[in-house]
């Protein structure tokens, strides 16, 4: 009778006592600069999806965008401080690294076919190991995309018409030189300033892709969509060296091939918004020309021969890719 008690006992008290806790998971906090919607927004979301179902309950990615995190080099400076764990820079990467600046060369990279060979020729072997001598390792290549002008004034049909031009640029000295080159009075600035200046009038014009474009609402400030597809620009799933290495084996091989395997999924996306938010575009009452490439082509070559001249192996890498397109 006395051991039926105190089985009792001992089954009421099991049941009774709270359940151990579970370790929350580690939050991997994935910044960047895009709005809801944008390119950007979707394929970190795409990612962290894909990578939280792999990971079990002890890692999470926590995507952050908007630039809650900070703007693209502050971004950059937090994952060497590993501070942040993930972020999507694009243009910003020549500043860290001049090299990357071939992405800032006009007209270099012909579709994203073109694209996938310059990735593995040119930039895995070549660029790459560059950034990580910086404190930065990228473990996969997506898009922001194909680049075009907006502005307030004018329709933009050849470089001349840029004359005057007050026009934002992202933070990266090539793309500076470029819109120089073409006659405008080209200004870097953050991504979440951008709006407010064309608002205001500080900047006329802006340069984007679609998906930046209308995910910003830049079309309530701007009057003429110039289709110059001046630049295509990839962006790079990049993480602190230091704080990825201090990951365990397992977990950076799930985060590292679902960043890889992730990129089919941002390209078809980009594919759709290509055609999807010209149209939109055009409906929110857009001004939208077809610009002379040709004149845009020739007004470019002062800054190829520059960064030719002045970054160590860039004529090589540029020579390179100029073939991979040639197939």
């Amino acid at each position: 009778m006395k051991l039926l008690r105190l089985l009792i006992v001992l089954f009421a008290f099991a049941t009774l006592a709270p359940a151990p806790l579970r370790a929350e998971p580690v939050e991997l906090k994935f910044g960047h600069v895009g709005e809801p919607g944008s390119l950007f927004a979707l394929s970190a979301e795409e990612f962290a999806k894909r990578a939280n179902a792999k990971l079990g309950d002890k890692y999470k990615v926590v995507v952050y965008g908007s630039s809650q995190l900070g703007g693209d080099k502050e971004l950059l400076q937090k994952l060497k401080l590993g501070t942040v764990d993930f972020a999507l820079p694009s243009t910003v990467m020549s500043s860290e690294v001049d090299a990357f600046g071939i992405f800032e060369m006009p007209y270099l990279v012909k579709d994203r076919e073109h694209m996938k060979r310059i990735e593995k020729e040119v930039f895995w072997p070549m660029l790459a190991p560059l950034a990580e001598k910086k404190g930065l390792k990228i473990i996969a290549v997506w898009e922001n995309g194909y680049r075009h002008i907006t502005n307030s004034k004018r329709p933009i049909q050849r470089p001349e018409d840029l004359q005057g031009i007050k026009l934002r640029v992202p933070e990266g000295k090539w793309r500076v030189k470029m819109f120089q080159a073409y006659g405008a009075n080209p200004s870097p600035m953050k991504f979440s300033e951008v709006f407010t200046a064309l608002q205001t009038g500080v900047m006329d014009g802006q340069e984007n892709p679609f998906a930046q474009i209308y995910s910003a609402k830049f079309q309530e400030v701007q009057k003429y969509l110039s289709l110059t597809g001046h630049v295509y620009t990839p962006a790079y799933v990049t993480v602190g060296l230091k704080k990825w290495n201090s990951l365990p084996a397992e977990a950076r091989k799930v985060l590292e091939e679902t960043a890889k395997e992730t990129q089919a999924f941002v390209y078809q996306t980009a594919e759709r918004f290509d055609t999807e938010l010209l149209e939109k575009l055009k409906a929110a009452g857009m001004q939208v020309n077809t610009p002379d490439k040709d004149a845009f082509i020739v007004a470019s070559r002062p800054v190829y021969e520059e960064f030719g001249k002045e970054v160590q192996g860039a004529k090589e890498m540029i020579d390179r890719a100029i073939a991979l397109g040639k197939r």
